[in-house]
């Protein structure tokens, strides 16, 4: 039997940027293979995620509506190339000093605009054109497509990392919250979290931070990030960074 994790695809038209070698839906092209890049690219989406809280840009405040939404947001904006003009653009209340990707930046890779993978299977050359690679993703296909589990256990979180929650009584019933870990904006703790509500029964969601410590004591059980509640899917990582 052929695992995801053995299957490689080779580009039958000589396009070898589309070679797939975990079989996981992404070109190698695509992934951040080196230790800076992985790094350069973790700090950007955690800070990026977390400044939306402390210090949303107008064009932020406009894009980010829901918790899929501030995902898309930092993972697009951490892979740009961030020159004068981007950081104006994203009015950042400091300079955080990182550095930039170096392997691509957005959105000159090879997956251009599209950077969300949107159903299974290796990655094919005509994947390109037959979408299965997109600018929007919701929680859901950023859980199945877009990353791979690493536990259930909260202490496996890295910077960077998503929690996910299914709800099977709500609307959206998935939900993703973003690992900061140490925070770029308060002096203690090193396990804040990042997430946006999503509508809050008819009115507009906000973003909000929270410890670890005080969201495991969530007043509703079904929020605690505990390997007892069945709501709580796990630790996932960016198959980018696989």
């Amino acid at each position: 039997m052929v695992t995801k994790a053995s299957v490689s695809v080779s580009a039958v038209s000589g396009d070898r940027s589309w070679h797939d070698s975990l079989g996981d839906g992404f070109p190698d092209s695509a992934r951040l293979d080196s230790t800076p890049d992985r790094q350069n690219f973790t700090r950007w989406f955690a800070f990026l995620a977390e400044t939306q809280y402390y210090a949303p840009s107008p064009r932020a405040r406009a894009e980010v509506q829901d918790c899929a939404a501030l995902i898309r947001f930092a993972y697009r904006n951490s892979l740009v190339a961030h020159s004068p003009a981007w950081r104006g653009d994203a009015e950042l209340p400091f300079d955080p000093g990182f550095g930039d990707v170096a392997k691509f930046n957005y959105p000159y890779g090879s997956l251009g605009r599209a950077l969300f993978r949107t159903r299974p299977g290796p990655a094919d050359p005509a994947d390109s054109e037959q979408g299965a690679f997109a600018e929007f993703a919701d929680s859901a296909t950023l859980l199945r497509y877009n990353t791979f589990p690493i536990s259930r256990d909260l202490r496996a979180a890295r910077p960077g990392d998503l929690l996910f929650f299914r709800q099977p009584a709500q609307r959206e019933p998935f939900h993703t919250m973003l690992f900061v870990g140490n925070s770029y904006y308060q002096l203690q703790g090193s396990d804040w979290i990042v997430y946006h509500t999503g509508d809050l029964r008819g009115r507009r969601g906000e973003i909000r931070e929270v410890r670890a410590a005080a969201l495991l004591e969530h007043p509703d059980p079904r929020w605690r990030p505990l390997i007892s509640n069945p709501n709580f899917l796990g630790v996932y990582r960016l198959e980018i960074l696989r």
